[in-house]
């Protein structure tokens, strides 16, 4: 019987020479295999063979820096830098929770256009038409998703000042003598 916790994802350990067993399968595995679980929304926890300690994460971590270095790479320089950035800021968890969400969304999405594309192929498309249109969806989707960052920028600005105002609003209730001091200085 293959080894399960109790949300029922697999589990796979890592043993101290750096090698991966899958307990469901009873075999050696390796980040490649990990990375196809990932792919086929398999659930799963890796786990150190040793302290029984999740290290769910730096596995992840791993496959991500092993694919960024191979092949074309998903993040420039600069969105790493950002996100480098973020790290002890006050707002790392805002950033955390905002890329969570668009990842989501973007998800969604995506599987939303691929579910209306593949009805479209196969009621009216020829396979000829089905590849320039399949073509066309990474530059469409692109510009899909920079309009959707540009509102969302737009809406955290716009409720960055909200905040601002009432910050100051709120400071001017608690702090009259200041009211009267910015008063008599604008007059």
């Amino acid at each position: 019987m293959s080894e399960v916790k109790q949300d029922n994802s697999r589990v796979i350990k890592k043993y101290p020479n750096r090698r991966l067993y899958d307990t469901a399968t009873s075999s050696y595995i390796t980040l490649a295999d990990v990375r196809e679980l990932v792919v086929a929304s398999e659930r799963f926890t890796v786990v150190d063979a040793k302290t029984n300690e999740d290290i769910t994460r730096s596995i992840l971590l791993q496959i991500i820096l092993d694919l960024e270095s191979g092949g074309v790479p998903m993040f420039s320089t600069n969105t790493l830098k950002q996100i480098i950035r973020f790290y002890g800021h006050a707002m790392q968890g805002v950033m955390g929770n905002y890329l969570e969400h668009n990842m989501q969304a973007f998800t969604e999405i995506q599987q939303q256009l691929s579910k209306q594309s593949e009805e479209l192929y196969q009621t009216q498309f020829k396979p000829e038409a089905w590849a320039e249109l399949m073509s066309m969806q990474n530059p469409m989707m692109s510009r899909m998703m920079n309009n959707y960052v540009d509102q969302t920028k737009d809406l955290y600005l716009n409720m960055q000042e909200q905040m601002q105002s009432q910050t100051q609003q709120l400071f001017n209730v608690f702090n009259p003598l200041a009211t009267k001091k910015d008063i008599k200085k604008d007059k």
